[in-house]
């Protein structure tokens, strides 16, 4: 991967690439802040106010609607939940398909299954613009600082069009092939172990608690030991101190690994250990936790046992 600095983005006039965002919500913002510092002219759509203020405010261009912040873009990123989401902002009433600039890339950051980032790629090249499936990993913070992971798809067309951008928001961007949909199928196994491991993560931070440890001990024995996970060491202090704030909500995995359920049925491939984390979320969802914070599984766990956490009431 190249590095871009701000005064290389521009074209033969020096007028700095045209990017637009769409959805400028906690992994959005922060990819808007990283474009903005590489130097490009970001325009930016959320459909929530606060976002679309708070975007302003940091110097971006704040637009009515998804197809004005694509109408003159280079390059569009979209940052939204999933597959219906992409098909309405492209193809929707108002959708930017036809509204982008003939050769601007379209990026496609929603984690969905990898036959829908194949049929949109498909119906978007028809009209002579490019998608690239590139579904993002790391946080809002890597995020903020412009340090993702890309998981990335597409045309070389595509990745030529796109990769001043990527670089802009990414520390390691995986160029995985010729064929949309792979950046997808990539972040599906990406998911299946990050709900596995913040589901066995939550089980066990709720049991230490019920058998009277301090899981402030329990925080620092762990990460200092094989039993040990990215995702432990990340979520667990949101347990520790009570605060179930939505980085990263328990419908986010409701959905990823009931995608998984259907990509391993169609397949015929047993996933028994994502099955059993699935519900564990789903029952947390149905428990009226669905748009808290992942790690709320813990809260689910306490309040079946008696069991006590920090900042939980029940």
């Amino acid at each position: 991967m190249t590095e871009q600095s701000s005064s290389s983005l521009g074209d033969a006039q020096g007028q700095k690439v045209r990017a637009g965002i769409i959805g400028l919500g906690s992994m959005g913002f922060g990819m808007a802040a990283s474009l903005m510092r590489a130097g490009f002219d970001v325009a930016g759509y959320d459909v929530v106010p606060a976002a679309a203020e708070r975007f302003v405010r940091e110097g971006g261009r704040r637009t009515a609607s998804p197809v004005e912040a694509a109408r003159q873009a280079d390059i569009v990123v979209s940052v939204v939940v999933n597959a219906a989401q992409t098909e309405d902002i492209l193809f929707g009433s108002g959708g930017i398909a036809q509204g982008m600039p003939e050769g601007a890339v379209f990026i496609s950051s929603a984690t969905m299954a990898p036959e829908h980032a194949r049929d949109m790629a498909r119906r978007l090249e028809a009209t002579g613009r490019h998608y690239l499936d590139a579904p993002i990993s790391g946080g809002a913070r890597r995020a903020a600082e412009g340090a993702l992971t890309i998981l990335a798809s597409g045309s070389p067309a595509a990745f030529a069009r796109a990769r001043p951008a990527l670089n802009a928001m990414a520390a390691k961007v995986y160029e995985l092939g010729d064929e949309p949909g792979l950046g997808a199928a990539f972040k599906m196994i990406n998911q299946l172990l990050a709900g596995v491991h913040i589901a066995a993560a939550c089980e066990a931070i709720a049991f230490a608690a019920k058998q009277g440890l301090d899981i402030r001990k329990v925080y620092e024995v762990i990460t200092a030991s094989a039993g040990n996970s990215w995702m432990f060491e990340n979520r667990m202090p949101h347990v520790l101190e009570g605060d179930y704030t939505p980085h990263s909500a328990v419908d986010i995995f409701v959905k990823d690994l009931g995608i998984i359920q259907d990509m391993a049925r169609d397949a015929k491939f047993p996933v028994p250990v994502s099955a059993a984390a699935l519900q564990m979320f789903l029952m947390t969802s149905g428990s009226g936790m669905g748009r808290d914070d992942d790690t709320s599984v813990a809260r689910l766990y306490a309040r079946m046992t008696g069991t006590s956490l920090p900042g939980d009431a029940g």
